[in-house]
């Protein structure tokens, strides 16, 4: 608390009037499954210390479900009645509709420096930081360690050709397991596709954010997953109907023995009994540079309501060690700031998350600075399973083009 204290001293009443009080307006999603344990109670309890240390800034906070949230701020909007801060998925479309302030406008230059930098360039629009990121995850390779014992494996892939060979093993060995879950369903076919292409040496874009769903690489890569899981059954017979939450659920009953996970997989295993290990995702071969992905969640600031000092006074206090600290301690999540990076590296207290926090600094997301980004996420969902039934060539040109045409018209004009 003493350090939020001092970070406020100096600005905690920037900007408003002599007797005046401003509320803030927050609207936050909802981390929690019940009442108990709602992200409500954790925002109540920010926003109350805050106002305590700055009682000419009240802060109104709503929490609503990740189902219902964008839906909701967007009538808001439309309403006149903008909130001043949300916490939510994505911020490209916003910043298309000239609502936000950039995030140097509203962050203390201390706050903005304990952001990794992986976690500013995510934030970016067309060079310029406007999301501000909250909470995150990477992902990392799972095995049940059990399977791979009977298979007589000693030891998980690090390469596509050692991930085929230890399936082969699997499919052999023991019966009735799938030996690697590939789930390209609708639910999120998009981080599936990502990971395999990083690994095979592409992406679903280029280093400067041009989209490359086509490119030769690519190709290559879901003609090798067809040709080398698909066609050989050591996946799911048609992984284009395949959902992560089926694969998830299959892994931490014994039936898979291997896929591509984030944290939220862990407690699953766990409560499966499952005796499972991690690594590095495999990727082509040792020359292809080793990647991963990451997913982040957002804060944006409003401008509608002008409230940018008061903005900032709270956010330099809501990105406090402690507070970012309790949060994602509470939800199991990986930390967006330096400082609770190194104290959840370092405390000793997260040996299932370690993973996944030494992934974090080298991963790359998403090209959320793209106001289609959505739009292009959801085909992507709809048809790259398609992409491992027969050629890929005509499903990711396919894609490539819609993914094109969708980008130049969400440009601002």
């Amino acid at each position: 608390m003493a350090t939020g204290t001092l970070l406020l001293s100096g600005c905690g009443t920037l900007g408003i009037g002599a007797g005046g009080t401003v509320t803030l307006k927050l609207v936050a999603a909802d981390y929690g499954d019940s009442d108990a344990n709602s992200s409500k109670h954790y925002w109540d309890d920010v926003a109350s210390r805050f106002q305590a240390a700055n009682p000419k800034i009240k802060v109104d906070v709503q929490v609503i479900s990740w189902s219902d949230i964008d839906k909701q701020v967007a009538a808001m909007v439309k309403a006149g009645h903008s909130p001043d801060i949300v916490q939510t998925g994505g911020f490209a479309d916003k910043v298309a509709a000239n609502q936000l302030y950039p995030a140097r406008d509203v962050l203390s230059i201390d706050t903005e420096a304990n952001f990794p930098d992986v976690f500013t360039r995510a934030g970016q629009v067309l060079g310029t930081q406007y999301g501000i990121p909250f909470v995150s995850s990477s992902r990392t390779f799972f095995y049940n360690k059990t399977i791979f014992q009977k298979a007589g494996i000693s030891q998980p892939p690090a390469t596509w050709a050692d991930l085929k060979a230890d399936a082969e093993l699997i499919r052999a060995k023991v019966p009735g397991v799938t030996p690697y879950a590939l789930p390209l369903g609708p639910e999120e076919a998009q981080a599936e596709a990502m990971m395999w292409t990083m690994s095979g040496g592409g992406g679903l874009t280029d280093d400067s954010g041009v989209y490359t769903l086509d490119s030769p690489a690519n190709v290559s890569t879901f003609s090798w997953l067809k040709a080398n899981l698909v066609d050989t059954h050591l996946t799911y017979p048609d992984p284009g109907t395949t959902n992560r939450q089926t694969a998830f659920d299959d892994f931490a009953a014994g039936k898979v023995a291997m896929l591509n996970g984030h944290p939220g997989l862990v407690q699953k295993a766990q409560q499966g009994k499952i005796d499972y290990g991690t690594a590095s995702i495999p990727r082509k071969d040792a020359q292809t540079r080793p990647s991963t992905l990451g997913v982040a969640d957002w804060m944006m600031a409003y401008s509608a309501n002008g409230h940018r000092a008061e903005i900032r006074s709270f956010l330099n206090f809501a990105y406090t060690k402690e507070n970012t600290l309790k949060f994602d301690e509470e939800y199991n999540l990986l930390p967006v700031t330096q400082d609770t990076l190194d104290d959840m590296t370092s405390s000793g207290k997260h040996p299932d998350l370690k993973p996944f926090l030494d992934a974090l600094p080298a991963a790359n997301f998403y090209p959320l600075g793209d106001p289609a980004w959505d739009t292009i996420s959801g085909r992507i969902k709809k048809e790259i399973g398609g992409a491992v039934k027969g050629d890929p060539t005509p499903v990711l040109g396919g894609l490539q083009q819609f993914a094109t045409d969708e980008y130049k018209k969400a440009q601002p004009k």
